[in-house]
């Protein structure tokens, strides 16, 4: 393999050094070149660049750059034209189950090549055997109620031992506590979400946690400190008069000028952790919904594997009026006033679906909460994009969400332009996993939805 010295940012020409050193058994040209095609990478500002080439070999991409300012490009093995069509990285979903063979190919088939897969109690078990399956990021959670001190640190390094990559820092943890459960878990390299209550979110900020999981449980600390030490107790509770349900039509009568609401915005867009909305969980319970079930990839799907799915024949939920009527209160509330407030502070974002929860369904669900992301707070196109690819690296450091050396060759090839509709992240052309192509139309064929 023999390359010629190219005018190029020194990375990225390192990069392409670094592909002509192959084993020395290693006969021809290898891995994948695509040309012609509009990249794009999402971030802060975002990367555009036409006509481009990528070139991946193995898992890993090796070089990217403007095909004209090139020169000579690897010999790869499989070479594809692909001008006129748009090339970025896979999608990510940061709060999602796996079940059965048919959620991996859902996700995939929706292009989503990574997941913080979370699993148990209404979201089922996990289901290691998926083959093809995006790439597997598991999500475990610690202290959904209190623990003796000395118990936490053995637990972290059993999960970690288990092969658990995201730790959720939960209820029961007290801001000592969570000091220490933060400091050991990213010791072990460990990414950090909390879904917190005897400490405050402000105290996890401080702390340094990652991300925070789902507008109504990052919001508690607008409550007064007695509602939530109460919430912190009972966090589950289904029961319209529990103290859960007390603190969400706390959060219905906050009005945007709110001064703790204002309070608990500013700390967020001030912090270094991002925020993981889930308003997908909300999507059946709005005006504007469409029907999940009418997704091509939904043919594949069983509603029995859904917590609450949404009626087939309607779209919509069937439960009791009161409780509709509650959710339909929150939900509102919480995209049209709380939700706005962080964005507009300058919080920062991550994307996660919350399949499979509350009629929230694989591949189709994220496609949903950016949708929401954009039209509710407000995201731009470029902030949503990002919040599906890059901030995952931003956030945890992993090797995902950009189309540049080092990372995971993880590539959609798009026939539209996602920068102008978000809808055009479903025209999907080709998709690449890992550095393999998938065939996307056999996804949707002879699917074992068992476990």
């Amino acid at each position: 393999m023999n390359f010629i010295k190219l005018t190029l940012h020194p990375l990225l020409l390192a990069g392409l050094l670094l592909a002509g050193c192959t084993d020395k058994k290693e006969q021809g040209p290898v891995g994948t070149l695509i040309t012609g095609a509009t990249l794009i990478n999402p971030g802060a500002t975002t990367e555009v660049i036409a006509p481009a080439y990528v070139y991946f070999k193995g898992r890993e991409i090796i070089a990217y750059g403007n095909l004209n300012e090139a020169g000579d490009l690897p010999r790869a093995a499989k070479t594809i034209d692909a001008t006129g069509k748009y090339i970025m990285p896979g999608l990510v979903d940061g709060f999602a189950t796996l079940n059965n063979q048919a959620y991996a190919n859902a996700y995939l088939y929706k292009g989503i090549t990574s997941i913080i897969e979370v699993d148990g109690g209404r979201r089922g078990p996990f289901y290691a055997r998926a083959n093809p399956a995006p790439d597997i990021y598991r999500l475990e959670g610690l202290a959904a109620e209190p623990m003796p001190t000395d118990k936490l640190l053995p637990a972290i390094d059993s999960l970690h031992k288990a092969g658990i990559k995201v730790l959720l820092m939960m209820y029961g943890l007290t801001p000592g506590q969570a000091r220490l459960v933060y400091e050991h878990a990213k010791a072990l390299g460990m990414a950090t979400i909390g879904e917190l209550g005897h400490t405050t979110y402000k105290e996890g900020m401080a702390i340094g946690i990652d991300a925070f999981v789902h507008t109504t449980r990052y919001s508690l600390d607008i409550a007064p400190r007695a509602m939530a030490a109460a919430v912190a107790r009972e966090p589950f509770s289904n029961d319209l008069h529990s103290a859960k349900w007390l603190y969400y039509n706390y959060l219905t009568t906050l009005p945007p000028d709110d001064p703790a609401l204002l309070t608990h915005a500013r700390n967020l867009g001030a912090s270094g952790s991002y925020i993981m909305p889930t308003l997908s969980l909300s999507y059946l319970d709005l005006p504007e919904a469409q029907n999940p079930w009418h997704d091509p990839v939904a043919a594949i799907l069983d509603p029995a594997d859904i917590n609450r799915p949404a009626d087939p024949v309607t779209g919509k939920h069937a439960i009791p009026a009161e409780e509709q009527a509650a959710y339909s209160n929150l939900i509102a509330h919480e995209a049209s006033v709380i939700e706005p407030a962080y964005y507009q502070a300058g919080a920062k974002y991550l994307a996660g679906s919350a399949t499979d929860v509350w009629g929230t369904m694989p591949g189709i669900s994220l496609h949903t909460e950016l949708r929401l992301l954009h039209t509710k707070p407000g995201l731009t196109i470029e902030e949503v994009l990002a919040a599906a690819t890059v901030n995952f690296n931003k956030a945890f450091g992993w090797p995902v969400g950009q189309i540049k050396p080092g990372f995971e060759a993880d590539i959609l090839l798009l026939d539209k332009n996602p920068l102008q509709d978000l809808e055009n992240l479903t025209a999907i052309n080709r998709l690449f996993s890992n550095g393999q192509e998938i065939d996307r139309e056999a996804l949707l064929k002879n699917v074992d939805r068992g476990e």
